[in-house]
């Protein structure tokens, strides 16, 4: 008997397309996986461009920052150094005034008194304007009533003329800074007398006193 040929089967339409497809969605989430970690790198990459720009940024304002301390100790050293500059200034002339005056010869002259004593005014005149422009003034304190804000009392005395607790001498002179107390006024207070008896009463008492004599 003949043997007839086979022929070779060939897959199903259907079958050939479901591995077509298999092979192609394989394909595309390889592509899609690439794709993926390309971006995740890219991301990564960016991330550490980023963060090594802010490094830069941070080690710039860390500088910058240092420079500025040291130009604040800077300023800090000089202005302790010279803010009393203007001060100073304001006060030479009167120590030249206080020079010449002692260039004043001795002598009991009056009228070299008298000049002398008119050259210290004025240079205390001057001393005294120099303080006020700076806020610097005296306290008022002679026949005011005594304030331990402002007064230092360093002894009381008895006064039969002023109330209790009115600064009856300023021994040393106290100065206000603008708002602040500089230096209190050192002062004497005033106080009433003691009570004296009466001198009637007394002579009352010396009628009824008898002398005794011891022979």
């Amino acid at each position: 008997m003949r043997e007839r040929k086979r022929k070779p089967r060939s897959g199903k339409p259907g079958h050939r397309e479901t591995a077509e497809k298999r092979k192609a969605d394989a394909s595309k989430e390889a592509k899609k996986a690439v794709a993926e970690e390309e971006s995740i790198e890219a991301r990564l990459k960016a991330s550490e461009a980023k963060a090594e720009e802010k490094h830069d940024r941070l080690l710039r304002v860390t500088a910058e920052f240092e420079n500025y301390k040291k130009r604040a100790e800077r300023d800090i050293n000089d202005f302790r150094k010279f803010a009393n500059e203007s001060l100073i200034k304001d006060i030479l002339p009167i120590v030249d005034n206080l020079e010449r005056a002692l260039e004043i010869s001795d002598g009991d002259d009056e009228k070299t008194s008298d000049s002398m004593r008119e050259g210290v005014e004025m240079t205390l005149k001057g001393l005294l304007n120099t303080l006020k422009k700076y806020g610097v003034v005296p306290i008022e304190s002679l026949e005011k009533p005594f304030d331990p804000n402002f007064h230092q009392a360093v002894m009381q005395e008895e006064s039969e003329t002023r109330p209790d607790n009115t600064v009856s001498q300023e021994l040393q002179k106290g100065y206000m800074m603008q708002d602040r107390l500089l230096r209190p006024a050192m002062v004497v207070v005033s106080k009433k007398p003691a009570s004296k008896p009466d001198a009637k009463l007394e002579s009352s008492e010396d009628a009824h006193k008898v002398d005794v004599t011891v022979l």
